[in-house]
């Protein structure tokens, strides 16, 4: 029982370390993307912005999957869930990616698309959608992924 409970207090230790580490390293990197820019002349798009941020978390995150995986003191329970969540998460990736390409594609400048366990949000670069293309970016999340329409969020941004 105590070698369980020692094993949950280390795994919980590292889950908290982790986000603290990711809030960490994205507020240092805002303000490193901040001074680089200003150093720069130019503005990053929001889209630019949200797709570094979003490699730089997902970067973490994986780090801190792959210390529990290979981590001695990680259960054979948290190593598997370590392994399962790395996995979907790589499966996630490789889908946005492929999606973002198509609805680019189909004629859009510029998108981010974000897939979690429950729902897909898609940002447009588009001042407003019209129900037809609103029900195109929908086919193409469909065609790729087994989400419902009520699971699916489409943003225009400008």
């Amino acid at each position: 029982m105590k070698a369980n409970k020692k094993k949950i207090i280390v795994l919980v230790a590292m889950i908290v370390l982790l986000v603290a580490t990711g809030c960490l390293n994205y507020f240092l990197n805002v303000k490193q993307d901040n001074i680089d820019t200003v150093d720069a002349g130019t503005q990053p798009t929001f889209f630019e912005t949200y797709r570094s941020d979003r490699v730089t978390t997902r970067e973490q995150e994986i780090t801190y999957l792959d210390e529990i995986i290979v981590s001695e003191a990680s259960s054979d329970e948290a190593v598997a869930a370590a392994e399962s969540q790395k996995l979907a998460l790589t499966t996630a990736m490789e889908t946005e990616l492929v999606i973002e390409g198509l609805i680019k594609a189909a004629g859009y400048t510029d998108c981010v698309v974000t897939i979690s366990t429950n729902n897909v949000n898609v940002v447009v670069k588009d001042s407003e959608l019209t129900l037809e293309e609103a029900a195109q970016i929908y086919n193409t999340i469909a065609s790729e992924t087994d989400f419902t329409a009520a699971d699916v969020v489409i943003i225009p941004y400008v």
